[in-house]
């Protein structure tokens, strides 16, 4: 890859991620990004092509002479991306499992208007659907949880929390967008990305308070319509974070799936959940 990669949407968690890992592998990248002091604020090298995705134009001029594409902003700009890109240039795409989910909403219809764009154009490349990403700069999935759990003396979770996640470390993220820009495809593909293997989200829930260094609250079973219902009332309690009712419903749905196809096509292996939360939170007290 001697051409630079383009990295759109290189200033926000998941672009900023892939951008230090580049670096740290050699590896020339032009970031693209729409707001030059986000960018600066990352600390990163390079002097940044601005775009609005929503710019054909600008995003086209942005991207010229690239060698290879990676996208972190959301699938919804696919299309427009693949308007904008060098004709010969692979692009590598960053969707979600969300477009999995039988709770529709904005978020997974965007990835999957996205997903249909790149197989149907039929640009060589892929579309990357992580799981649920937690480690990386900024990220605050697991860290929110931790803040929620360390004030609750009982953890209400719908159906007890025996619905699967299988969350990924955000430096396995990286490392499978680089090997997706690496790889030379036929054929545009959808591949899902995640962790080493699923568990019970009770389960999930117990590893973040040991990995932050508190004793995880007893799991109470309930039903998912109260929990809905109540949770608008945590905005009400000092310093507890708010949880949105569209998260608990997800809570009730298996987010579990083969990474068979992520080894073999990516040929990276995902590090375990208590080494990714080890790095995530650092040695407890």
């Amino acid at each position: 890859m001697t051409a630079p990669i383009a990295v759109i949407g290189a200033s926000g968690r998941s672009g900023a991620a892939l951008c230090r890992a580049l670096l740290a592998e050699g590896i020339p990248f032009r970031p693209v990004v729409r707001n030059a002091a986000r960018w600066a604020a990352t600390g990163l090298p390079g002097e940044p092509a601005l775009a609005d995705l929503r710019d054909p134009a600008a995003l086209r001029a942005a991207l010229l002479g690239a060698g290879r594409i990676a996208s972190a902003a959301h699938a919804r700009y696919a299309a427009a991306i693949l308007a904008a890109a060098p004709p010969e240039a692979p692009v590598v795409l960053m969707g979600s499992t969300r477009r999995f989910s039988r709770w529709r909403d904005g978020h997974g219809d965007g990835v999957r208007q996205g997903e249909a764009a790149l197989l149907e154009s039929g640009r060589p490349g892929a579309i990357l659907h992580p799981t649920m990403i937690y480690g990386a700069q900024g990220e605050d999935n697991v860290q929110r949880l931790a803040a929620l759990l360390r004030r609750l003396p009982l953890a209400p979770l719908p159906g007890g929390g025996r619905a699967l996640v299988q969350p990924i470390h955000q430096s396995d993220v990286a490392r499978c967008v680089i090997a997706a820009l690496r790889r030379d495809w036929a054929a545009p593909q959808a591949v899902v990305i995640a962790g080493p293997e699923p568990l019970r989200y009770a389960d999930f829930l117990r590893a973040v308070c040991r990995a932050a260094g508190f004793r995880p609250p007893r799991v109470v079973p309930l039903p998912l319509a109260p929990l809905v219902a109540a949770a608008p009332l945590l905005r009400l309690v000092p310093r507890l974070p708010r949880i949105r009712a569209a998260e608990l419903r997800r809570l009730t749905e298996d987010k579990a799936f083969d990474i068979g196809p992520m080894r073999a096509l990516l040929g990276v292996e995902p590090i375990p959940l208590e080494e990714g939360l080890s790095r995530t939170f650092g040695a407890p007290d």
